[in-house]
Formats: structure tokens, sequence, C-alpha cells
């Protein structure tokens, strides 16, 4: 018993640092609270220091970091709230429950604003397809994810899949819902006074779930099975049901608040309503409606079974809420109220179970600065000279990388989802970014000829090279994906996924990928308004430490002015192909899947991102869409630029012809994945007019060729044929590939 802390996730010191500041010893209950509400899931304390260099604000921020999620002003009458979170741990454990509990969680997140939830994103990561348990994650991932969403009737519009070995016993389920709400009536997670009531609606409460914040914050052993009890069960006809409940509760303005059942359940919502307030807060575990017998405080206080809702309410409104809560045949109780002296107490069966200040069990939660020392690989994997690598065919390299899991079409994963419930998609999964109306049937002023753009972006294998600069790559591609689609990025969530923060090489990475960030959003003025922090994603196995490569994983949101006028990244018809952007420097291939695949090497060092010329890009991107001068856009990104080529010639029913003039090697220049480059193809008539635009702001541009009628492409390079071949062989790789595979 000497180490009790330890049961709870609690170190020595910290422990120390409880009976310092209480003046007596917690009992187990009051230690359960310290332990989940001080994990690094709930508490951040490894990292809090370090994300105050992001930037949170802008004109069109209504609300930031703090709160359920973030919210924007898409226009006068439209505000749209978003976040992501991770559900990693969980989803290794049991794939199915884990990835529908995170799609779960993150909708309620949505619905705690006030906000009907509209979309769904996710982002994907696993090991090598070597491995059989990867396959078996893979199908219990995308399962769970299209098991919740459809079900609930939501769509998942954008995301990404992507299959690396560092991933291989720690995947990266990191899920994303965006809902809209009209402007100037968002709710928070907090009350107004004393003596407010917490209503509780939703699911009954049983023992599933327990110790999820502190499962979430250690790493994984052998005895990863053994944690399956931790790990929630999602129902998502009850979250439909407790979805419309909670908007009808905010449509007859019943709530003073509202804070959705997350990591450490009641004890974890109770107490950040309470903080938030600057109040004290009673909870009686008594009224928590249960669904296994015999539950004792410490479970009622921690479980975190889902479809669950605490609504902050005046004691006048319970009739109307009881009504409500009948309607849908949901579970509901008064289990607490709010009080003035900043203590929370727990009472069960007519004893006091629990009595800890607010400001501890919340605002006193330590903030480390740890060890951080840029790790050994780094320099070993600096010595590569591209120039010293053999040629390969390009036909061979074509068909090597279209057949590679990270590159060949994924239906596979989304065709699962339906993307098109609601009726709001207007761009599909599989181009640059999907693209929303915005349309509430219910409420005529919810409805805008706005459209909301949405992009998933991560590349682990980038940030590994070189965080600081791989992070600056992951967000300059988010901003560049919208603009893609004509839309103006406004702001973004991100889910940083990283390993142990106690290894000084990992809070090296860490620290360096937010610095990255911070540059990248400021130059870009694109906020960082909401978002996660996933640590821990760490495995022992047999003395071997496995860390996931550091993947700072970022969703973009914009805006497009006229929802009809928007961007596709399929060729449209015959019409002259152009590469647009910072096209002067030579073409490196450091990170990208040509060199992993074809050379079997992940090194080098990231092509930095001049966030100038990326703005300028952007900018330029947005201007010409409006005008109407361009045809299609599609960015250059893994694959490099045969890829993109390609991406965009699938769909369509046209071929190309190219022809490059270029100093670097044909494989070099054909398969960099360097930054700030966009595809894109224009009627010859105005070629003149967008010529003037590009050189006007600074944006470089090089003639690739031409689309035509036929399914052949053919590359000519420095005036030698390099490659002709018929589409449609090629697509069949592409198409194929993934599923093959699964």
């Amino acid at each position: 018993m000497d180490e009790i802390w330890k049961l709870h996730g609690l170190s020595e010191e910290e422990y120390r640092r409880i009976l310092g500041k209480l003046g007596r010893t917690p009992n187990s209950v009051e230690l359960g609270i310290l332990g989940a509400l001080w994990s690094e899931h709930c508490s951040y304390k490894s990292s809090r220091k370090h994300l105050k260099a992001l930037p949170t604000e802008a004109p069109w921020v209504v609300q930031g970091p703090g709160e359920n999620a973030g919210v924007i002003e898409i226009d006068e009458g439209v505000w749209a709230a978003f976040k992501v979170e991770s559900h990693n741990h969980p989803s290794f454990i049991e794939p199915f429950n884990g990835a529908a509990t995170g799609v779960g969680g993150i909708i309620r997140d949505i619905v705690s604003m006030g906000a009907r939830p509209i979309a769904l994103a996710d982002s994907l990561r696993f090991g090598e397809f070597k491995d059989e348990h990867t396959k078996r994650l893979v199908k219990g991932v995308v399962k769970g994810i299209s098991s919740y969403g459809n079900s609930i009737g939501i769509p998942t519009v954008a995301g990404e899949t992507v299959f690396e070995s560092s991933y291989k016993t720690n995947p990266l389920v990191n899920a994303f819902c965006l809902g809209i709400m009209p402007a100037g009536r968002m709710f928070r997670a907090r009350a107004t006074s004393e003596g407010q009531l917490l209503f509780l609606i939703g699911s009954s409460t049983g023992r599933d779930g327990i110790h999820g914040a502190v499962m979430a914050s250690g790493e994984f052993s052998e005895d990863a099975e053994e944690k399956k009890p931790n790990v929630q069960v999602g129902d998502p006809f009850f979250g439909k049901k407790l979805l419309e409940a909670v908007m009808e509760i905010v449509e007859e303005g019943l709530a003073v608040g509202i804070q959705d059942f997350g990591a450490a359940g009641l004890a974890g919502s109770a107490s950040e309503v309470a903080s938030k307030s600057r109040l004290g807060v009673e909870v009686y575990l008594d009224e928590v409606p249960l669904r296994e017998e015999g539950m004792n405080p410490y479970e009622i206080l921690l479980s975190e079974s889902q479809e669950r809702m605490l609504i902050i309410t005046e004691e006048d409104n319970l009739p109307a809420l009881r009504r409500i809560a009948e309607k849908y045949h949901l579970h509901h109780a008064v289990v607490g109220k709010t009080t003035d002296d900043g203590i929370m107490r727990a009472f069960f069966e007519g004893e006091t179970v629990a009595e800890l200040p607010v400001s501890l069990i919340v605002d006193e939660a330590p903030v480390y600065d740890r060890e951080s020392r840029e790790p050994e690989y780094i320099s070993q994997i600096r010595d590569f000279k591209q120039e010293e690598l053999p040629q390969v065919d390009v036909y061979k390299s074509i068909e090597k990388l279209l057949s590679s899991p990270n590159i060949a079409d994924s239906s596979w994963v989304y065709t699962q989802y339906d993307y098109q419930v609601g009726t709001n998609t207007v761009v599909k999964p599989g181009g640059d970014a999907a693209l929303l109306r915005v349309k509430w049937p219910a409420k005529p002023e919810l409805r805008s000829s706005k459209g909301i753009a949405i992009v998933s972006e991560g590349n682990g294998r980038m940030v590994f090279l070189n965080p600081y600069e791989g992070a600056k790559y992951v967000v300059a591609e988010a901003v560049r994906n919208l603009a893609c689609v004509g839309a103006k990025p406004l702001a973004m969530t991100d889910c940083l996924n990283f390993g142990n923060p106690e290894r000084p090489e990992v809070m090296w990475q860490f620290t360096q990928a937010v610095k990255g960030m911070a540059e990248a959003c400021e130059e870009l003025s694109f906020p960082v308004i909401s978002g996660n922090v996933s640590l821990y994603n760490e495995t022992v196995e047999e003395g071997e430490v496995r860390n996931v490569f550091p993947t700072p994983v970022v969703v973009g949101v914009g805006v497009l002015e006229d929802v009809e006028n928007y961007l596709d990244h399929v060729f449209q018809e015959p019409s002259e192909i152009y590469l647009i952007g910072d096209i002067a420097r030579p073409s490196r291939i450091d990170g990208s899947e040509y060199l992993k695949v074809i050379h079997g090497i992940i090194k080098g060092d990231v092509p930095k991102v001049d966030l100038k010329r990326e703005k300028a890009l952007i900018d330029t991107l947005i201007y010409l869409n409006e005008r109407d001068m361009l045809l299609s856009a599609h960015d250059v990104s893994k694959g490099g630029l045969m890829v993109s080529l390609l991406e965009s010639l699938f769909p369509s029913r046209f071929g190309a012809q190219i022809e490059i003039y270029s100093e670097d090697r044909p494989d070099f220049f054909l398969f960099a994945e360097m930054p700030t480059r966009v595809v894109v193809s224009v009627k010859p008539d105005i070629r003149d007019d967008f010529k003037e635009v590009l050189d006007k702001n600074s944006v470089g541009w090089t003639f690739l060729g031409n689309v035509v009628e036929g399914r052949e492409i053919k590359i000519s390079y420095n005036g030698e044929v390099l490659l002709e071949e018929n589409l449609e062989t090629l697509k069949g790789l592409w198409q194929k590939a993934l599923e093959n595979y699964l």
C-alpha cells in the first residue's frame, strides 16, 4: 500500500504534493478523481506550457481553445464549431468500440456547444500491411467509424489512411466533427451562479471505461489485452436520441451551460464545470441512473459510459427537461448543484465520499517542463545524397507507387461511410478537400450560399525527419488543399500524437513541432481554435521501445463564398496544364513515398516551406477561382507530380500529353513531394490573363502539357519520350491495391 498512488496513475512526487495541499491522506475515491484529472490525457501537464505558442485569435474566431470545441464565424447568420480528438489506445485494444466511441465522443463535444453536427472526418494510421494484426485493426476501426457515423446520420466527408511500421502497435485513430449554429447562440461548459442544477441526460452508467483517462496517459506493454474493460462501448442509436434531445433543450432555452461526459466521467465533467464557473459543486451519486448492480462511488464517479450529457440549468426548467428526456426515452436525473465555496463534494448513501478543492482537481494539476534533447537518429538520417541513388525505370516506379497502400485508391475505406447523408456534401472524399453546403432544414436562417471546406492532413514521416520543418509542411499542405477547392482557409484544430514525453528525445520532437506549427499558422493567418494532445503512444515489448512517428494531425476548415463555384481536382475538358507555385528550387525526394517504396529508405531532410510563397500561392488560387480562370486544381503531395497528374486523370474521361523541360533528374522531378506546388488546368483562350495574374503575385509557373481526348498518357522529358501508357491499365493497379491488401 506504500505505492497506492501508482494504482491511480500518479507519481510519488504528485502524491506528496496532494498530501501537502490537503493536509491529510486522501481516500481511494479522492485519489481516483485526482489521478484521472491529473492524468496527461486530462491535464496536459507535459504539453500545456508549449501549446501557448500557438496562435488562437483572428477576427472570425468566436471561441478559441478552452471549451469543448472552437467556434468560427461563417457569415453574419451562421457559426461553426469543430474539434478533433484521439482515441488511439482504445482502438488498439478493441478496434471496433475504440473507434466508434471516438466518433461518439467528438460528436458530443460539438453538441455541447449548442451546434448541430453536420460532418465527420478521420485521420487513421496503422502498421505495415505485412502484419495480419494490422489488417484486423484496419477492418475493425473502419467498421467502428462507419457503424457509428452511418447510424447516427452524420456524413464522414474527409480523412486520410496511412500505413507505416512505427504505428504497428500504436495505431492512431483521430476523429473530427463540425457542427453549425445560429450566430450568437453558443453554449459553454459552465454555470453562471450557485444553486444551479446538474441535470444528467442520456444513457445509464456502467463499469465500462473506468480508468480510461489514466489508460490513455500511459505506454502499452504485453498486457494491453487486459485493458479491454477500460474501453467504452457506444450505442449510436442512443446517441442519436441524445443529440436530438439536447438540440430540443437548446431550442427551448432550457440550458445555462452544457458539458459532455468525457474523460474521467462525472468526476471530470462536474469538476471542470465548477472550475470554469469559479464555483463549487455537489454531486449526488445515489441519483445517477445505473445499469449494473452494486456499483460503488469510485465506479459511479469515474465511469466513462457513453451517450451521457450534463445540462446546467435552473430549477424552474426541470419539468420541461424531464418531458424532453422522457419523449426520447432517455435516462435522466438531477445529479448535483453548484455551490459558492469552491469545493467538490460527492455524496453516497448519506456519507460524504469525496471532498476536494476544485482548484486542486483542475487548476493545480502539475505542469512539467520536461527535459528535451535532439535524438541521435537526426544526424544519421541527414547522411543522405539523393544523387547517389541508382536511376529506376519510371514505369516500374509508377507501378509500385500506385500499388502502395499510401497512394492507392482509398475508396475501400470511405465508401463504407455514408458521406452524403444530410444532402450537404458537394465535394465527396477523394479530392483535395471536402465541401459542404451550409444548410439546416429545420432552420431557414441557417441556409447560406457559402460552402464549408474540410481537410485532414498529417505526415509523420516528414515530422520524424525534421519536427520543426515537418510541422510547417503539414500545416501548409492543409491550407493549400483548402485553397485548391477555392476556399479561404479560416482556422484549424489539431491532434498532436507523440510518444512518451518522459523521454527527452520525444519531448524535443514535440517542442520543435509545436514551434513549426506556430510559425506556419501565424504566417498563413490560420489560428488553432481547438485540439487534443495524445502522448504515450509507445509500446514496450521484450525490452524494445517503439514510439510512433511524431504525428501532428491538422484538420483545416475554410469557407467558399459561393458553394457552387468550387474547384475539383479532376481534369474537366481538353485544356492546358500548368505547375504553379514555388517551382524554381531543385526537386528533393527526401521523406518521399518514392524514396521509401522504390529505394527502401527513410532519410534526408524536409523540403522547407517558404511561407511567404505559400501564402502568395493560396491567395492566388482563391483569386483565380473567384474569376473562373481555373478548370481544376490539385496539389502536389504524396507521390509527387506524377501521382498528382494521374489522380486528376483517373476519374476523368481524358488523357494527357506532358512535355517537361528541367535540369532535375526525371525521377526526382516526377516523384519529389515538394511543398507549395499545385497542378492546374486552364482554358487556352485565357492563358495570357492567367499568366499575368501569376506574374503579378510572384507565383512561379511552368507549362506541363495538355489534357487531350483519349485515355493515354504520354510524357516527354527534355525532348525524349519517357512514358507512354494506357491510363485504364494504371487506374486498375491504383483502384485494386488497397482492396487486394485487405
